[in-house]
């Protein structure tokens, strides 16, 4: 019987993960990419991040992937992808910290820190007119489990909020608007935009001069924002710095980018307007999420569906 489990964790923290692996998964049958692959037939489940493309070639039995992120663009780009159940990372934390990341530059742009912060290197004090949040409008763009999460939480502090989505949806709360027919609408209320769309070929390069130009400028703060904490083929870097130079944004915060690490050369690390993070906004640490791992694994071997099973057609 295929029970063994495929572990591939391609980064930084590989040693650090495969450890609490072997912690927290004691008995398990666990195969290590890269060198401790044993038989590929004995192995009947994958937890991957970024796993080498055409690694499940090899693997006849095969029941079930487990996507360790709740991003899987790369994984569903591996030609050879075998046609079993593939689900994607979602757990309370990740989306609390994902939500966190969100409202606190949301509120850093609201309060206006970046000018605070450059005033304190020149030693000025100068005080600015602060809006109500009330009077501030944070759009939303992707309305999946983080994205309503982020929303409410907003809500709560004081901001309207509006979403959008890909199909027509309902949030509490949340004025929705949907489809490429309901995108001009949305973008011309918003004057925080707060990303957290997957990839896939229809948000390739969304985030784009043509889409900040279309932004509110005109409300409250008197500038527009972006939050990219969604995927960094999202957004196209000449683009981000052109909107900023021209004035169609005011501020960024960027936490994913399409080459990670992002590049020494890039010009985004030395911008004044930009605020660079290293892919972290939603960090956890793997006790918190393998043991959510092995739970998928029993319900598989239980006969029972995966949770947040991926659509391949939609890309998420």
């Amino acid at each position: 019987m295929s029970s063994a489990i495929y572990v591939a964790f391609d980064g930084r923290s590989q040693d650090e993960w495969y450890s609490a692996f072997r912690k927290l998964a004691p008995g398990r049958d666990l195969r290590f990419w890269p060198n401790e692959i044993g038989d590929p037939a004995d192995i009947g489940y994958a937890c991957v991040m970024k796993a080498p493309h055409g690694a499940f070639k090899s693997m006849p039995n095969l029941k079930a992937i487990l996507n360790i992120g709740a991003g899987a663009d790369y994984l569903l780009a591996d030609p050879d992808l075998p046609d079993v159940p593939v689900a994607r990372g979602v757990y309370d934390d990740l989306t609390m910290r994902m939500t966190e990341y969100v409202v606190l530059h949301a509120l850093l742009f609201h309060r206006r820190l970046p000018v605070y912060l450059a005033q304190q290197r020149d030693r000025l004090w100068r005080s600015y007119l602060q809006p109500s949040a009330a009077d501030v409008t944070v759009g939303v763009m992707g309305m999946g489990a983080i994205g309503t999460d982020t929303a409410e939480v907003l809500g709560r502090i004081g901001f309207q909020v509006v979403g959008w989505s890909r199909g027509p949806k309902t949030v509490p709360g949340v004025e929705m608007f949907h489809g490429e027919a309901g995108l001009d609408a949305f973008l011309g209320r918003t004057e925080i935009l707060a990303v957290l769309l997957p990839h896939t070929p229809e948000t390739d390069g969304i985030l784009n001069l043509g889409l900040f130009r279309k932004l509110k400028r005109d409300g409250a703060l008197g500038a527009a924002y972006l939050i990219n904490a969604g995927r960094g083929r999202l957004h196209v870097e000449a683009d981000v710095i052109a909107a900023l130079d021209e004035g169609s944004l005011e501020g960024a915060t960027l936490d994913v980018f399409p080459i990670e690490p992002l590049p020494a050369g890039s010009p985004l690390w030395a911008h004044p307007k930009v605020i660079v993070t290293p892919h972290n906004a939603g960090d956890l640490t793997p006790e918190q999420l393998i043991p959510a791992l092995l739970e998928q694994i029993d319900r598989v071997a239980r006969g029972e569906a995966l949770r947040n099973l991926i659509d391949r057609q939609r890309g998420y």
